[in-house]
């Protein structure tokens, strides 16, 4: 019985891709789309212009989307630029329309930019998104007024959204950033306080993410303001504080386990003064340091609750770990440059035209319904950065589903006009609570809010379901077949070469913590950069997870090596902890043999399809700083070797 269960359940790599994921509602971004999508149909059914007013609620649309950062500053980032984008494309787009071959290349080229400019970044990616989304409607729909009305519109829309969120940034200004740091100080606290290596390696990756979070959200109010504000100079100060905590954690695990439970105490204490922004600093007593590492720990402790405690830090006394973003003209020249010389961005931007040709030729030439909602699927689905493109074809089909059932009720129940509106006050709040969830939930959210704003614009009622299913499914079929299964790449797991870097560079921190001529930020940004590289490899290897068999399966065996990689950066860095607070350095040729171990190891991940062990001959010194690294690297050439 329990063997026919388990054959008749689903497959892990299913119940992965249709899980949905636990996220609190964010409500002031529920209210500021219930107001942002109701108000503009609202203002146009007033006017006598619905089409007016629908449009301009699509525009809302996509910066309820886009509508996702905590700090103000990059909220105005992540829905101001993509609208820029946005209007360009309604217009490329409409100048098309109805002009068949030139629609179908001036899409097919909008296409291939949209996918190049996506790899740059999230704010570039959702630019490039909303560059196509917007050229598709603008090529599909028959937009009302003169050329210049529709982008207009869409871009007020969107922007609506950024001013209703924008009242707030007086009273909040500097609050997310100072909130992201606090938080940065709890989770540095659970990693102290961490039992079992499980726990550990847990609480190390939340870590991770909050200094890349924290990092991110400082440096980007940085470029802007470096030595001007003081809130921001103690934010950084703050932040570089804790680093030394985190690294003296590994070491203190090596020594003898999870400190006295004083010492996460301590650190909690000091989250609470961040977050409050005070310099009111009450710890309670650390106990007297019994080893090195003990030392290290108690010594990095104080040293941040010294500088949470000082209420006016200067600028230039602040340590620079990971140095003040270049200017913005800069970093822009520098992005085009990585895009045309990039293969990867080439190959992207290459697949979505692909796809899109392909379904704006079959629009154009085959006489059956269909529509700009075949370019619309594939433009949400076709987005590897988004997730896998097979789980989110997957996830879109049932989303559209879901979401015609609730149109197909509005379309025949409600008479358009005033009623549409009082609708839109129902749907329109499920956009951001459902849309953490995943990509299905987000899709059934949004496919009844367009349907509803497009019927003013084209006026099929009911006569637009059965076509968009169709035009949906095709969407799907069309990126799954030359989106996905003509690209070797898309279902092969990329998490090989990804960590093959990953762990090329651990063999160069290694070097770098043991040698006389470097620098210590230069080997602290390094560190930096592993640890983020090594989380960008376990994002990739969850999405790989979602892939079905046997792209899924691969993916998973390589799992053991990331954590064995992971343990490798810890080691290294409690030992270099371990020397500063006076244990007895490695001689060179002790380092050495472990950086030639480890490149073998990069050797054996390039080289290798499968993972093949040996066993490596690392003994060395009794007592040696470096034994704990030896057993680790050992035990990663036990998962991955040349062959």
């Amino acid at each position: 019985m329990a063997a026919r269960s388990a054959a008749l359940a689903p497959p892990d790599w299913l119940v992965r891709t249709l899980r949905p994921q636990r996220t609190p509602v964010n409500r002031p971004a529920v209210l500021r789309a219930t107001v942002a999508l109701t108000l503009p149909l609202a203002l146009g059914l007033a006017a006598g212009e619905p089409a007016y007013g629908a449009l301009a609620s699509m525009g809302a649309l996509s910066g309820v989307i886009g509508d996702t950062a905590d700090a103000y500053r990059m909220r105005v980032l992540n829905i101001a630029v993509p609208q820029l984008f946005g209007a360009v494309g309604v217009t490329l787009g409409a100048l098309a329309h109805g002009h068949g071959w030139v629609a179908v290349s001036t899409l097919t080229a909008i296409a291939l930019v949209s996918g190049m400019i996506s790899s740059i970044g999230a704010v570039a990616s959702v630019s490039g998104l909303l560059l196509l989304l917007n050229a598709v409607i603008g090529t599909g729909l028959p937009l009302p007024g003169p050329w210049w009305l529709a982008p207009l519109l869409l871009t007020g829309g969107g922007l609506l959204v950024l001013l209703l969120a924008l009242p707030a940034w007086p009273l909040r200004s500097g609050v997310p950033e100072r909130a992201a740091v606090a938080d940065t100080y709890r989770t540095v606290a659970e990693l102290l306080a961490a039992r079992g290596r499980d726990a550990y390696d847990e609480a190390r990756h939340a870590v991770t993410r909050s200094l890349n979070q924290s990092y991110d959200l400082v440096l980007a109010r940085r470029a802007r303001h470096h030595g001007r504000s003081p809130e921001l100079t103690r934010l950084l100060a703050q932040l570089n504080a804790i680093t030394p905590v985190v690294e003296a954690a590994p070491a203190a695990r090596l020594d003898g386990g999870p400190p006295s439970d004083a010492v996460p105490a301590a650190v909690r204490a000091l989250a609470a003064a961040v977050a409050a922004g005070s310099t009111a600093v009450v710890t309670p007593p650390l106990p007297v340091p019994a080893s090195a590492a003990d030392r290290a720990v108690d010594h990095a402790v104080r040293h941040a609750a010294e500088v949470v405690a000082t209420p006016d830090i200067d600028p230039g006394a602040v340590d620079d770990r990971l140095g003040r973003p270049a200017a913005l003209g800069v970093r822009a020249v520098r992005a085009a440059r990585d895009v045309a010389l990039s293969g990867a961005s080439w190959r992207y931007g290459l697949r979505l035209a692909l796809c899109v040709g392909v379904a704006q030729v079959l629009v154009s030439t085959v006489p059956v319904p269909r529509s700009y909602w075949v370019a619309l699927t594939i433009t949400f689905v076709l987005k590897p950065d988004f997730g896998s493109v097979f789980s989110r074809a997957l996830l879109r089909a049932l989303g559209t589903v879901a979401g015609l059932l609730v149109a197909a009720a509005v379309l025949s129940q409600v008479q358009r006009g005033w009623w549409d509106v009082a609708v839109l006050l129902v749907l329109a709040p499920l956009v951001p609570a459902l849309t953490p969830r995943g990509y299905g939930y987000q899709t059934a959210a949004i496919t009844p809010v367009i349907l509803l704003l497009s019927d003013h614009l084209n006026h099929q009622g009911t006569g637009l379901l059965l076509p968009r299913l169709v035009d949906s499914l095709t969407g799907c079929a069309i990126v799954l077949v030359a989106g996905y299964l003509l690209w070797p790449e898309s279902w092969h797991a990329r998490v090989g070469t990804r960590l093959a870097d990953a762990v090329e560079d651990t063999a160069r921190y290694v070097e770098s913590a043991f040698g006389d001529g470097t620098d210590p930020a230069a080997r602290a940004r390094m560190r930096r950069r592993i640890y983020r590289d090594l989380s960008v490899v376990r994002t990739e290897f969850q999405r790989a997870l979602t892939e079905p068999p046997p792209t899924g399966r691969r993916a998973a065996a390589w799992w053991p090596l990331v954590v064995a990689v992971e343990r490798i950066v810890d080691a290294t860095t409690a030992a270099r902890v371990r020397v500063c607070h006076g244990a007895p350095p490695p001689t060179g040729a002790e380092v050495e043999r472990v950086v030639r171990h480890i490149r073998e190891l990069t050797e054996g991940i390039r080289r290798s399809a499968v993972l093949v062990g040996v066993r490596a001959d690392l003994t060395g010194p009794a007592g040696s700083v470096l034994e704990p690294l030896r057993q680790e690297v050992a035990a990663a050439r036990a998962v991955a070797s040349p062959h």
